[in-house]
């Protein structure tokens, strides 16, 4: 709890400009394969912390959490897409969702890939390895989240997020492509 406790404090009186996240964007992969070893409370409540930390259209925080542990659930929640195999090996899945009415609900969807990706940045600064796996917009298989989660109607299933002790380990792809840069200047 001590580790946790001094990265938050430590973050929380960061300036801008020093740069903590950097090198998990250029560090980051998507972990299909987990050691079986549980991941810490403290280290679920901190990427929850990091989701939440993302901006929102018209600050309308869309987002609520699942976080799924119970095995037999994550087995069921593996088969609510056809690229959601992997997740039935990860010790907890996150199950972000999206309430029916914001302020803005057409930017609901930007709303949660932000959130989705703060989640991802802060599992790999705690050495934990995660995956992106899209549910939204497809609705079979929002239907077959909300299903399994008996997610409330008014909540929508954006996305899966497996995530875990790596039991993979390889370099992130260098993807800068400069020919996709186009300067607009005087």
């Amino acid at each position: 709890m001590a580790e946790g406790k001094r990265r938050e404090d430590c973050r929380r009186n960061m300036q801008r400009g020093q740069g903590y996240g950097m090198n998990s964007i250029f560090h980051r992969i998507s972990v299909r394969k987990y050691q079986n070893r549980d991941v810490e409370q403290e280290k679920i409540e901190l990427m929850l912390k990091a989701a939440m930390a993302a901006p929102s259209a018209c600050n309308q925080q869309p987002w609520e959490f699942y976080v799924v542990k119970d095995k037999a659930v994550i087995e069921r929640l593996s088969e609510a897409s056809p690229y959601a195999k992997c997740a039935k090996d990860a010790p907890v899945v996150f199950v972000p969702c999206f309430r029916s009415k914001g302020i803005a609900p057409e930017y609901f969807n930007i709303d949660m890939s932000a959130a989705v990706e703060n989640l991802l940045l802060e599992a790999d600064e705690l050495g934990l390895g995660a995956v992106w796996m899209g549910i939204s917009p497809d609705e079979g298989r929002m239907k077959a989240v909300q299903e399994v989660l008996d997610i409330p109607e008014d909540l929508h299933a954006f996305a899966l997020v497996p995530c875990g002790y790596p039991a993979e380990e390889r370099a992130q792809e260098d993807r800068y492509e400069e020919s996709r840069v186009h300067y607009i200047m005087n």
